[in-house]
């Protein structure tokens, strides 16, 4: 019996051509980590959430510091009227602070700060950065809600307005800082940019926030506002438009693994008018953006020293870009 020899004489068969590869899911160890983060982030809000659902109240006591300024004067304890507050002589040893206050040598030139929550929150979601602020920056803060139910990003800019007036009146300060995240920050630069708010807002930090317009936009068939919030909406388009002497400056906090900016660099402030600078956040997503200790730190920072420039933000269990 002949064995027949292998048949490597036969020409190769032609392999068929490759397919171009698919661009997949690639689950870094980065994004792992920033979904479990946003995940405890998400569950630890859900918690919270009730704690701000109602208002801060507009008028609390003075705190013992003041009181003791201004202890021969009667009715200093609980002032009646934002005109006895307004003014440095009606309180010796500072001005009437917001509901939650800083430490009582801070200086008195340093304005308050207003903190603006996004879509379907409230003010619980700054319980880590306004401690931040009160117990390290030393700065009167005021947190403030709209409601679910705002249907046009242009009447909560409006509205906005009127509760920065109304915290000027109660601080006796010209100017105020405002920190906004998600849509929050866009309200606020409507306010800024639109209606005149840069007379009263000396910078505006925004958290994530859709300068350009963002892809996602759960619900937009249902709510108005956040089809506003897409890209080519007609308040986006208006945001766009020239803001020539626009005298508030922008720093802009946006995260590389954030879900909900699509793409990430639309929470970038571009505007050829604006005095802005745009604070890369690298290894959290959307939700941790205001709650995160090192961000908290970044926005003080930034609140009581200016600087101009790109820059990045080192997040604990991330690398920063070079």
């Amino acid at each position: 019996m002949k064995l027949l020899p292998p048949l490597s004489f036969l020409p190769p068969l032609p392999s068929p051509p490759r397919l171009p590869r698919l661009p997949g899911p690639r689950l870094s160890s980065a994004l792992v980590g920033a979904t479990a983060l946003e995940l405890a982030v998400l569950a630890g809000h859900l918690i919270t959430y009730p704690l701000g659902l109602t208002p801060e109240r507009p008028e609390s006591p003075e705190p013992r510091e003041s009181r003791a300024g201004s202890a021969g004067s009667a009715g200093s304890e609980r002032p009646e009227s934002p005109a006895r507050t307004d003014r440095p002589e009606n309180a010796p040893s500072r001005p009437l602070a917001l509901p939650v206050t800083g430490d009582p040598t801070a200086p008195a030139a340093a304005p308050p700060v207003v903190l603006l929550h996004g879509f379907i929150d409230n003010r619980s979601v700054f319980l880590v950065l306004r401690r931040a602020l009160t117990r390290h920056g030393h700065r009167r803060t005021a947190s403030l809600n709209y409601s679910p139910l705002t249907r046009d990003i242009r009447a909560a800019a409006a509205l906005l307005g009127r509760q920065v007036e109304a915290v000027r009146a109660r601080t006796g300060h010209d100017r105020v800082d405002i920190v906004g995240h998600s849509l929050g920050g866009l309200i606020a630069r409507y306010y800024v940019q639109r209606l005149g708010g840069d007379r009263r807002v000396r910078t505006l930090v925004t958290l994530g926030t859709p300068h350009g317009g963002t892809a996602v936009a759960p619900g937009a068939g249902l709510h108005p506002i956040v089809r506003q919030m897409r890209g080519g909406s007609p308040v986006i388009e208006e945001l766009r438009l020239p803001a020539p002497g626009c005298r508030t400056r922008f720093v802009s906090f946006w995260a590389e693994l954030d879900q909900v900016m699509v793409p990430v660099e639309t929470a970038c402030v571009d505007h050829p008018d604006l005095d802005a600078v745009n604070v890369r956040v690298t290894g959290i997503g959307h939700l941790a953006l205001p709650v995160h200790p090192a961000v908290a730190a970044a926005v003080r920072e930034v609140l009581e020293t200016p600087e101009t420039g790109e820059a990045d933000v080192p997040v604990t269990g991330a690398t920063s870009a070079a």
